[in-house]
């Protein structure tokens, strides 16, 4: 069973994000999963202020709400993901300013991998997902596909999605893939990316030292 301290700490995480300036008002949502059961952002709440009273508990395997308090209406592609994913703990969505002025552009970079931490943290490669409503069926399978095997994804004319073992590596992700997209919009097309011998470099160094 979920503890208050558990509510607590998951409250604490959308405040970080608050703080960090990925979301305002009631745009994204977040989800948290600990064993049987999810702690997700409410529907409508505003996750910069989030309190105890707006957040979701649901049960893992069906989504059932098991707290009276209705889940984001994204809350499908968050549980489909976990569900993908026994790996993943954490699922972070938001329209953070950088990614959605990114997504929301006609012609996007071919790449983001212009610093080591987005193809080491965020993803050396990130797939665009074509618009689709919010909450609707099409965007949760969309994102739970594109998620089977990446990290991070971005939502074209909607903003960015991340997931990752536990809140912190789901956040780092989320702050990697938007200074990538900030780097992206203050240089327009002087732009310098890593290239393919740099990338390749960075992951026999960075994977060589995880083995040690």
């Amino acid at each position: 069973m979920v503890t208050q301290e558990e509510i607590n700490q998951f409250v604490e995480m959308a405040r970080r994000v608050g703080r960090a300036g990925l979301t305002v008002c009631s745009s994204g949502n977040l989800s948290w999963r600990r064993g049987d059961e999810v702690l997700i952002s409410g529907t409508g709440s505003w996750v910069p202020d989030l309190t105890t009273n707006r957040v979701s508990l649901c049960r893992f395997s069906d989504g059932e709400v098991l707290n009276g308090v209705r889940p984001s209406i994204e809350s499908v592609f968050h549980l489909g993901v976990m569900r993908e994913r026994p790996d993943v703990g954490c699922v972070l969505h938001f329209q953070s300013p950088y990614a959605t002025a990114i997504a929301c552009r006609k012609e996007r970079p071919a790449t983001l991998n212009f610093t080591a931490e987005c193809p080491l943290h965020v993803g050396e490669e990130i797939p665009m997902i074509p618009y689709y409503r919010p909450g609707s069926p099409e965007l949760a399978k969309a994102v739970v596909d594109a998620m089977r095997d990446h990290n991070s994804i971005m939502l074209l004319k909607h903003g960015q999605v991340t997931c990752g073992k536990d809140f912190n590596q789901a956040f780092e992700r989320a702050m990697f893939f938007e200074m990538a997209c900030r780097i992206a919009v203050l240089n327009g097309d002087n732009i310098d990316p890593l290239t393919r011998e740099e990338i390749d470099d960075l992951d026999v160094y960075f994977m060589g030292k995880q083995a040690k």
